[in-house]
């Protein structure tokens, strides 16, 4: 059947959002309006008349409104094939009126877990009899409609339903099912039961907005899915300007969102991230001066980077990013100057987040691979000052230290094998993604030395700086290879068979070394 006219439809709904406004609509096309509780109440209130679910179903709401919709004279109102005809022989025989819409929204689950309740309270909340006649009614959807969000009350509203309509209807109502049994288990088996891995892993995303122009690769089809775990993101920022973001603007963004939520607390900070690897990072008394020290790094990657603030976004600072190309300005906040000075980059997307995540914050990270997922926790693993282990004769120099913390943070967010060289609060050089870590060492080395020479600088600021290792070094010539670069201080998890050598080299160069115990692979 294609066309449906609407002539009984069950409304029972948490949400009460436009329900009102719908049942006028019916009611005023003859439609016989069927009720739950609150529901019925508000819409009685209203001046509406509805027929209660207990005169349909011959029985009372019971056990405290657990048991009301579930009985045969509901579904099979919604589950009975209208044109065959041993069904049509049963809803005659048994007195089962057909239900050809079924307006609902399930209890606040997820709402009552976020706010803390109690146990009790969070059992309470789990839905059956909504979810059941979600269901049936999704199920039956060639004769019934089922409509799940107030968006799509205009759908039916007209009291008829297209076939298309409700087919899309019915998708969307076993998705909202699935999410929705999908959070309990979730809840039962990781904080109810303590499980980290449960035995099924149940994960629930929702496509925000259009599908994106394409992935990676223009070959590639590529959409963005936003998690219902209440962390705020670059999926969840307010775009003031410029066009949609790519696929690679959501991960480059990410990247930096990432990185610059380490120093949410911190002085004026500045992170620039190309191809999810930052190429320069700094702190200062202002952000136009962060800004300026993170660019001088590596003007080269600056070029159509990404770019993080951790502070309300200037107009001083507006104004010098506005000389190089740059894809996308993520920032807390913005002035009304700095957003008119974007304004004159059309190209350029400026996200405001409202505020940085939680660096600390817990989670899983999950990866697809061939056959399955791989899902570990977040690294949210935070330097503390009992983690500091000095190892070397020479005790690091306070502002070595200082630089040591500054190298280990922005380290942590490049990709392994990675080497970080830091001074005075600003990258000096950064060495990511090689298969050995020698090589890291190097190629941070001479991006430090070639951004010495297009600034003009004397030396390049790898002379005096500390280094940061993701990992232990394996051998003495990665370390080597930042003395000869001019790094006084080290600061590196430790853990190899040969410590003793690498400690040994340093001690022989007068480095001052630090071992924190703790790795950060990214790969």
């Amino acid at each position: 059947m294609t066309s449906i006219t609407i002539k009984r439809a069950l409304l029972s709904v948490s949400d009460k959002t436009g329900v009102i406004d719908l049942a006028r609509a019916l009611a005023g096309r003859g439609v016989e309006l069927v009720s739950t509780g609150g529901t019925a109440k508000a819409l009685r209130d209203a001046g509406l008349d509805v027929r209660d679910i207990s005169e349909l179903t011959g029985f009372p709401e019971m056990m405290d409104g657990r048991v009301k919709t579930l009985h045969p004279m509901v579904h099979g109102g919604l589950l009975a094939v209208r044109d065959d005809a041993g069904h049509a022989a049963s809803m005659q025989e048994h007195g089962i009126g057909a239900i050809d819409l079924v307006v609902v929204n399930l209890y606040p689950f997820e709402a009552t877990v976020a706010k803390g309740a109690e146990r009790d309270e969070v059992v309470e909340n789990i839905d059956i009899g909504g979810p059941s006649m979600v269901r049936s009614a999704a199920k039956n959807h060639a004769y019934v409609a089922i409509v799940t969000d107030p968006a799509d009350y205009a759908l039916v509203a007209g009291g008829e339903t297209t076939l298309e309509d409700r087919r899309r209807l019915a998708a969307k109502a076993f998705a909202l099912t699935a999410a929705y049994d999908g959070a309990i288990a979730r809840w039962f088996g990781q904080v109810d039961q303590g499980a980290a891995f449960p035995d099924v892993l149940p994960l629930t995303l929702r496509r925000a907005g259009d599908p994106l122009r394409y992935g990676e690769n223009p070959h590639q089809a590529a959409a963005f899915y936003a998690a219902n775990d209440g962390v705020r993101g670059i999926g969840q920022a307010r775009q003031v300007q410029g066009k949609a973001l790519s696929y690679n603007n959501y991960n480059d963004a990410d990247a930096a969102l990432e990185l610059v939520a380490e120093f949410r607390e911190a002085a004026p900070t500045c992170v620039i991230v190309k191809h999810a690897n930052p190429c320069g990072v700094a702190t200062a008394t202002t952000l136009e001066e962060a800004y300026a020290q993170a660019f001088a790094c590596d003007t080269v990657s600056a070029f159509g980077g990404i770019i993080a603030l951790n502070r309300r976004l200037d107009a001083a600072t507006a104004q010098a990013i506005t000389g190089i190309f740059t894809e996308v300005v993520v920032a807390p906040d913005a002035d009304e100057e700095a957003i008119a000075l974007f304004a004159a980059k059309k190209n350029l997307r400026l996200l405001l987040t409202g505020d940085l995540p939680d660096a600390a914050r817990g989670g899983l990270f999950a990866k697809s691979i061939a056959g399955g997922w791989l899902v570990q926790g977040r690294d949210n693993g935070v330097l503390t000052d009992n983690m500091l282990k000095v190892v070397t004769k020479r005790q690091p120099t306070p502002q070595e230290l200082v630089d040591c913390r500054f190298a280990w943070t922005i380290a942590k967010h490049v990709k392994s094998n990675a080497i970080v060289y830091a001074k005075d609060g600003a990258t000096a050089g950064v060495g990511a993604g090689q298969m050995n870590r020698l090589e890291s060492a190097r190629i941070a080395a001479w991006k430090a030395k070639d951004a010495a020479d297009k600034a003009g600088w004397a030396s390049p600021r790898t002379i005096g700086s500390a280094v940061a290792s993701d990992a232990f070094f394996p051998f003495a010539d990665g370390l080597l290879a930042a003395v000869e670069a001019g790094a006084t201080a080290v600061i590196q998890p430790g853990g190899s068979i040969r410590d003793d050598e690498v400690i040994a080299a340093a001690d022989e160069a007068g480095l001052a070394m630090v071992f924190t115990g703790m790795r950060h692979f990214r790969h």
